[in-house]
């Protein structure tokens, strides 16, 4: 009985002993797998041509399992060998998506137009073996710092600014650009471009401009301000007095700082005119008013304090981490007034800088054009 089983082309044909009936398909019980030479032969219509599990060859014996050590007939063994490797391709892709999961953020914020850069929690900018160290940090990121000036109806003003992407994007200070006619952009390399306002957000002293006809710039990575601690070593770059690539260093020291500024336009106009003696962006800390009078019209956002030197020119740059990482857009500074003695003059080590993470928050608003619109 067995012979006559496993012949080519019976099972569809043969009929019980008494020829009453065609044999049930379903006798005998099929295997519990399926016979990796059914597979490969029905793959080559080898099955449904001849009628049974046979070679195509009249007479054939078909073995549900082959002999071990060989391959199933129709069924060539490289085709077996490369299950191993496919399944490992297949497992590595899964842990690399898996992977980039995790640094996905940085893309999505500074890429294409809703891109932003890599999180500080797994980017560093400097190598390890430099973290900390100024010089390696500030020609790492200089390169994404640029001078800003811009023409206002009745003088002009000077700031800084952060490039986000290749093709142009910055961030700087709402005050820097407000009530502007025409913005000149000067990277480190002394390229200058014209620039466009694309969004403002006076109630965060926020704007985001654009070059025109740039591409290749070197883009910022921009970080995570709610991992800075008080302490933490900072590298502020900007272009205070015009002096552009001006690096200075210190620590961060006190977070949630509350710091009220001016969103009037005409008062941003007239404390930004050059030659007038101020040039400082007023602003109030603690009950008091630095820098000149705010104003009535005015806006409060939670800050970074830092010690680094910041003057005038350098709101709208960088604030860095020991890695390289963009935690904050510098914004208000105290400067002593006109007019006073020498002992009074120069950086009290009182600034103040945007967290990034605001930033970041308020990137899309800015790139369909601001709150203010």
């Amino acid at each position: 009985m067995t012979e006559s089983i496993r012949r080519s082309g019976e099972y569809e044909n043969s009929t019980s002993p008494m020829g009453s009936s065609p044999v049930n398909p379903e006798w005998p019980p099929p295997p519990a797998y399926q016979p990796e030479y059914q597979a490969a032969a029905g793959s080559h219509g080898n099955y449904a041509g001849h009628g049974g599990y046979g070679d195509g060859h009249d007479g054939g014996t078909a073995l549900l399992t082959p002999p071990a050590g060989e391959p199933a007939h129709g069924a060539p063994g490289k085709k077996k060998r490369t299950r191993g490797p496919l399944a490992l391709l297949a497992a590595v892709a899964i842990v690399a998506a898996a992977i980039g999961g995790g640094t996905a953020y940085g893309i999505q914020e500074l890429t294409g137009k809703n891109e932003v850069v890599s999180s500080s929690t797994t980017t560093s900018v400097v190598p390890s073996s430099k973290t900390g160290d100024v010089a390696s940090i500030a020609a790492a990121v200089s390169p994404s710092v640029v001078e800003i000036s811009a023409t206002l109806s009745n003088g002009s003003s000077t700031g800084s600014g952060v490039i986000i992407t290749t093709d142009g994007e910055i961030l700087t200070n709402n005050h820097v650009i407000s009530g502007a006619n025409s913005i000149k952009v000067t990277t480190s390399a002394g390229t200058s471009y014209t620039a466009k306002v694309v969004g403002t957000d006076s109630k965060k002293d926020l704007a985001l401009i654009k070059l025109e006809n740039a591409s290749g710039l070197k883009a910022a990575t921009l970080g995570d301000s709610d991992g800075v601690k008080v302490g933490d070593t900072v590298v502020a770059i900007g272009s205070p007095e015009g002096l552009s690539g001006t690096v200075t260093s210190g620590i961060v020291s006190a977070l949630n700082r509350d710091v009220t500024v001016s969103t009037d336009e005409s008062q941003s106009q007239s404390q930004s005119q050059q030659g007038d003696g101020s040039g400082n962006w007023p602003f109030q800390f603690g009950g008091q008013q630095f820098n000149g009078d705010t104003g009535t019209s005015t806006t409060t956002y939670k800050a970074l304090q830092t010690d680094a030197s910041l003057n005038p020119g350098n709101s709208g740059g960088a604030l860095i981490d020991a890695g390289g990482n963009i935690i904050g857009i510098n914004s208000a500074m105290y400067s002593a007034a006109a007019g006073s003695s020498s002992s009074d003059a120069g950086s009290v080590g009182l600034g103040f800088a945007i967290p990034i993470n605001t930033v970041k928050a308020d990137l899309a608003t800015l790139r369909a054009g601001g709150s203010d619109n």
